[in-house]
């Protein structure tokens, strides 16, 4: 926890001279989603108020924000823990991803599209693959995923997935062979980026479905298997 705080430290300079709980908020829900702070992880009001140098009310606040995104929960006498999913959770997370991703990518227009941000998640995902990183290769699908929510070039759209991804991130933390998860999905993501390059929405929609359908029963299997294990 220690090393947590520190790099939590220096995130204080993002909060500017406007510190509010939103943007404590997007600090925390950033570093829960990049696994500084695990699924179960008791948060210190004191010692991350300390590091980020907001007032009690104000992280009380954040807390509230982060709760309400199912992302902590607030347990009586105990305090605020980063939550721990369940399977449902997971199912409901899959669930709302298919209605929206593939809803975002069947509802394009006429191509050409604005494609530069998947092309930068794909090769991120390579990068990361290269070095061996494979939880890097996990952030890099989720960020091409977030960049095909884009797409649809709606604020409401990408304000609901960063919470929906956000908890997807909880669920990963969990997993305990990153590569075996994420690896296969590398060249799933180029073969989606390929059908909206050549204009072909449906054959994307199609693949995307897949992709999630298939992703969805990954996750649970290795989800389920970690969780009985640790229960």
């Amino acid at each position: 926890m220690a090393e947590q705080l520190k790099d939590l430290a220096g995130d204080r300079a993002l909060l500017g001279r406007t510190s509010t709980a939103e943007r404590v908020s997007d600090i925390l829900r950033s570093r829960i989603a990049e696994g500084y702070f695990p699924p179960g992880t008791r948060l210190s009001e004191d010692s991350i108020g300390g590091a980020l140098g907001v007032s009690r009310n104000t992280l009380r606040e954040a807390f509230r924000l982060l709760t309400h995104e199912r992302l902590l929960v607030h347990e009586l006498n105990r305090g605020v823990f980063v939550r721990v999913l369940t399977v449902e959770d997971v199912e409901d997370i899959y669930r709302t991803r298919q209605l929206v991703e593939c809803a975002v990518v069947g509802s394009l227009g006429e191509p050409p599209y604005a494609l530069d941000g998947l092309v930068a998640a794909v090769e991120e995902g390579r990068r990361a693959a290269r070095e061996g990183d494979w939880k890097g290769v996990g952030t890099a699908n989720i960020h091409f995923h977030r960049e095909l929510v884009a797409l649809a070039a709606s604020e409401r759209t990408d304000e609901l997935m960063r919470s929906v991804f956000a908890e997807l991130r909880l669920a990963f933390h969990v997993v305990d062979d990153p590569q075996r998860l994420h690896e296969p999905y590398i060249a799933r993501n180029v073969a989606i980026l390929q059908a909206l390059q050549g204009g072909d929405r449906e054959q994307a929609a199609r693949l995307l479905a897949g992709y999630l359908d298939d992703s969805l029963q990954r996750v649970v299997e290795v989800y389920r298997r970690r969780v009985g294990e640790d229960g």
